[in-house]
Formats: C-alpha cells, structure tokens, sequence
C-alpha cells in the first residue's frame, strides 16, 4: 500500500462490519497479485518512472521498504494476496480543513482551496490533463459534515481500538492540516490516556502555520508521548515559497521549526519538499537554509525529501524551461558533491538530490499519457495569471527570472 497511487472509493456499510476493509480492498488486492507476479500496476508509475530515467536512480519502493527485515519482506511476498494483512504503518487523513491554499494542491485537500472555488467559481480555459482539479469542489473528498456521522472514521477508531493499536508501528496523521481536526486531537488524547498500551510511533504532519500560542499547545499535548515525528512541507525560499504556498509566512514557518526542536518533544523533524516548477530557481538556497538548521542541532535533527510533483502536469518541473532545469541542477550537484562526505546529509538525502539531477535533466514529460509540452505551458500561463487575481499575487515580481519565458506562452 501506499500514498502515490490515485485513491479509490471504499464500500461504506461493509468498512464499518469489517474494519480492516479500510486497508484490504479489492483494488489493493489486485495490484498485490500483479506485484507478486513481477507485473507493474499502473498505479505505481511515480517509481516506475524514477527507476528507469537512470540505472542508479533510487524510487521511494527501497525507502518504504527498509523498515522491514528480509524476513517480513519474504513472508509479505510469500503470502497469498488475498490475504487481510494487518499494518505495521499507515497514513490517514481524517478531513481536509486547512488554512493553505498551495497552488499544486486542490479542494480535494483543502477546505481554502473549496473557498476559492465558491467565491471565484472554477479556473477556466485548463485543457491539459490537469484540468479537473481546479473546475469543481471535489464534493466527493469530503463525503460527511463535521456534525454528520462519518463510517470510515468510525471504522478507523473501531479498528484502531480492538486490533491496530497492537499491530501498527507508526501511524501518521496527515490533512488537509491535522491539527485543524478533532479527530487529531482525540487521538493524541488517548495516547496520553494509553501510553503503555501501544507501541506504536505517531507522527502528524503538519503546514506549521499556526501563532505560538497553537503551537504551544501542540507542544503540551504530545508532553509524555514517546519518539513522536513532525513532518512538514516546504521547496522554495522566502518569497517564492509563499507564492507557491498561499498562506505560508516563511519566517513564521522557519521559527515554529525551532521552536519545535528547541521544545525537545518531537524525536524528528521531517521536511517534505514538493519539487514543482516554481521551486526551482530557489530550491537550492532553501536546501542550504536547512543546511544551517542541521549545523545548529545536528544531522539527525531534520531530513529532507525531495518528492517529485506529476499532477496537476503543468506545475512539473519538467514543464520549466531548459535553462531554468540545468542551472537548478547544476547547483544541486555542487550543493551534493559539497556536502555528501560531511556529517549533515544522510545517504537518502544525498540519493533524493541525485536523482533529482537525473530528472531534471533527462525526464521530458511528468508521466504517462501527460499532454503535449505545448498544452501544458499553455495551462501554466492560463493557471497563473488567474491565480495572480484570486491570491492577489504577482507572478513577475515573484520570479523575475521566467519573465522571458512566461510572455512567450
């Protein structure tokens, strides 16, 4: 199981007479079979294409996999796909309230992304494969009111409490943003309640952009809980970022990262970098920003993954003009080749960055069936300039160095 392939829909009455449904269904099982036999589900194009744009790039399938031991790997591959298996780590997202508006996320994910839809109505004139992200509520990622009786979560709660609980090593708590949702809260309070009944790991991602009282709160609120992780989200610096991240105050972001790890309550810090076409004029200064966080606290202190974006197709890197993919690439390979044999990067790190080069320079389309290059920078204009409007933003001011580029579109 995992978080790249595209979602599916759950039978509602069944998940709550049989919880694990949540986990086992019959998509999953289908794509297990063809897994075991050394077939490649469609849903797995994000490795698949990683893996052969080099013969030395590494996908995130090696990285997911190394918690386990040789042994769970083979009783995993040896066992029939049929199979319920229970879960020794899972992500959930109980709603998606949350106060950002990122311009590659969508309603789907984001209740300030709903509002922008209902006030401004949908984008238009979007005809690549990008399109239906932007032209409608996405009603359906959000089956239930917050007063309305939701089975999934129930179910979740109902599997959590008899079995998972024993069975899960970590749980990541993910949004929208989680700590904008009761249900975050109820779970932290019951493992403040539990704390000697689980041994499973939380980890909670989070946008960090919340005031210090709220953070402050957070902070009490896992006082006790052992060896808690906090990932959050960030791929640009300063200006760039908060263009990319409506609602983020970089400053704000960057100090609740401190103050986190200055608390001594979170075990580690995560930042998940979302490599999209905009980051890249100043994804390597925001790379050596964490860089000064891990020579104060250390190296085990924070990681960084580099997470390449393929939808919306026209916020792809690959979508960036040459120019802007090579000198981006080739700062990140001085920023690795600088920094590989010290004592700040981890091996991950170093490999996330080097084939991040690889991609720049060798991946041509952001996956599968993507329309043509033309089609797509023609969404890109379409998508910023209606998005300069609703953000009160301004693209030119903001990355000068595309003007060429973008009046050329």
């Amino acid at each position: 199981s995992c978080h790249h392939p595209l979602p599916h829909k759950i039978d509602a009455e069944a998940v709550l007479q049989h919880p694990p449904l949540l986990h086992n269904t019959p998509e999953k099982k289908e794509h297990r079979r063809l897994m075991q036999a050394g077939q490649r589900p469609s849903g797995c194009e994000y490795c698949w294409r990683i893996e052969d744009s080099s013969a030395t790039a590494i996908s995130d399938r090696p990285y997911k996999s190394m918690i386990y031991s040789e042994e769970e790997l083979n009783e995993a591959f040896n066992t029939p796909h049929t199979f319920d298996t229970n879960l020794r780590t899972l992500e959930i997202a109980f709603d998606r309230t949350c106060n950002f508006a990122c311009s590659y996320c969508n309603p789907a994910f984001s209740t300030s992304w709903v509002k922008d839809i209902k006030t401004n109505g949908p984008y238009t004139d979007l005809v690549s494969d990008g399109r239906n992200h932007y032209t409608h509520l996405h009603d359906g990622s959000q089956l239930y009111g917050f007063t309305d009786t939701n089975p999934y979560v129930e179910a979740f709660f109902k599997w959590w409490e008899s079995d998972l609980h024993k069975t899960l090593r970590e749980l990541r708590i993910t949004g929208g943003e989680p700590l904008m949702s009761g249900h975050t809260w109820k779970l932290l309070e019951w493992f403040e309640a539990n704390r000697d009944k689980s041994q499973t790991k939380l980890a909670i991602n989070s946008n960090l952009g919340m005031d210090s009282k709220k953070l402050n709160e957070f902070i009490d609120a896992i006082d006790g809980i052992p060896d808690i992780e906090l990932y959050t989200s960030c791929e640009a610096y300063g200006d760039d970022a908060e263009y990319i991240r409506d609602g983020l105050n970089y400053k704000q972001w960057f100090d609740n990262l401190v103050a986190l790890q200055r608390s001594g309550k979170v075990k580690q810090l995560h930042v998940m970098a979302t490599i999209n076409g905009l980051c890249l004029p100043t994804l390597p200064q925001f790379l050596e920003h964490m860089m000064d966080f891990k020579k104060g606290w250390g190296r085990d202190s924070l990681t960084v993954t580099l997470n390449i974006l393929r939808f919306p197709s026209f916020q792809s890197p690959t979508v960036m003009p040459y120019g802007i993919r090579e000198e981006c690439a080739a700062k990140l390979e001085k920023f690795a080749t600088h920094y590989e044999n010290t004592v700040y990067l981890h091996q991950m790190e170093v490999e996330h960055i080097k084939r991040l080069v690889e991609y720049l320079r060798k991946v041509e389309t952001p996956h599968e069936g993507a329309s043509s290059i033309e089609l797509l920078e023609k969404d890109f204009k379409q998508f910023y300039e209606q998005y300069d409007v609703r953000r009160n933003k301004d693209f030119l001011k903001t990355f000068p160095e595309l003007e060429y580029w973008y009046h050329g579109l």
